[in-house]
């Protein structure tokens, strides 16, 4: 049976609609949280999240990538993903979930979530909200 570490949340905006922030091609942070792994060797860490995108066009993408650490951490999860076009007058939501099945023996274990739009988003997409990240912590001793 595993036993429950920790649970953390960021919620960067809580309706869709509630932000207007244009993609761009470099990555934006979106979420960030700590969980308390209490030194486990190899805890299982579970992240997911929601993001509101709006502006389809043609051809556009974001790209969403979570971090351990901040900035220059190691790449966890990356996911690509088309703007449904239905999305010009509108957000459409997308939602993500990732594992960290590999991460060290720590007392704290930092994750970071990241956008980025594809070269044709940046000219008509935007995040929309809501835009949610949260992970549990757990493990298996």
């Amino acid at each position: 049976m595993g036993t429950f570490l920790d649970m953390r949340s960021s919620m960067n905006a809580n309706a869709s609609g509630s932000i207007g922030v244009s993609l761009t091609t470099v990555p934006q942070l979106f979420g960030i949280i700590g969980l308390q792994t209490k030194n486990v060797a190899n805890p299982i860490v579970t992240l997911a999240g929601t993001i509101g995108i709006s502006g389809g066009a043609l051809g556009n993408t974001f790209t969403v990538e979570i971090v351990r650490g901040t900035t220059g951490g190691t790449t966890i999860y990356v996911a690509e993903s088309a703007i449904a076009l239905n999305v010009l007058n509108g957000t459409a939501l997308y939602s993500f979930n990732a594992q960290d099945l590999n991460a060290p023996a720590a007392e704290e274990t930092v994750y970071t979530a990241f956008i980025s739009g594809g070269p044709l988003a940046v000219l008509t997409g935007a995040r929309n909200g809501p835009e949610t990240f949260y992970g549990t912590a757990s493990s298996t001793v």
